[in-house]
């Protein structure tokens, strides 16, 4: 039973560190899209300042700086839906982490039952030797 137990225990752990580089993957991902997103902000805003028109509508609004617009929207949006991920995966993790803990308690207690058991026999071993020494 305790190969059973720790191999659940194992497995368990394993999904733990699954759900752990998971949540680590998607708050780099989040943190490079918000970090390129800034460089683009710092690149349009020097385009801005080199052409000297800030008004998106403008005809003679700098391509550049649109095409960075559009590409910095983009991944603040990826940004955002990749947030609905993470606390997904944060819940993820905290289940899995709960099922962990669960397992263990019942290893443990599973244990403590198995050492109580094996006292009850020692006693009942050692209160055997003391009545076959009392009779003789």
């Amino acid at each position: 039973m305790k190969s059973k137990s720790a191999s659940l225990i194992r497995l368990k752990k394993f999904q733990v560190d699954e759900k752990r580089r998971q949540v680590l993957q998607i708050e780099t991902m989040i943190a490079d899209f918000e970090r390129i997103a800034a460089e683009l902000d710092q690149q349009i805003e020097i385009e801005q300042q080199k052409t000297g028109i800030t008004d998106v509508a403008h005809f003679a609004y700098s391509t550049f700086a649109k095409a960075a617009i559009t590409r910095r929207d983009n991944l603040m949006a990826s940004a955002n839906d990749m947030r609905g991920k993470l606390e997904a995966a944060q819940d993820d993790l905290a289940e899995a982490l709960e099922d962990l803990k669960k397992v263990e308690l019942l290893d443990q207690r599973e244990v403590a039952r198995d050492q109580a058991d094996q006292l009850k026999r020692e006693q009942a071993e050692y209160d055997e030797i003391g009545r076959m020494r009392h009779r003789r």
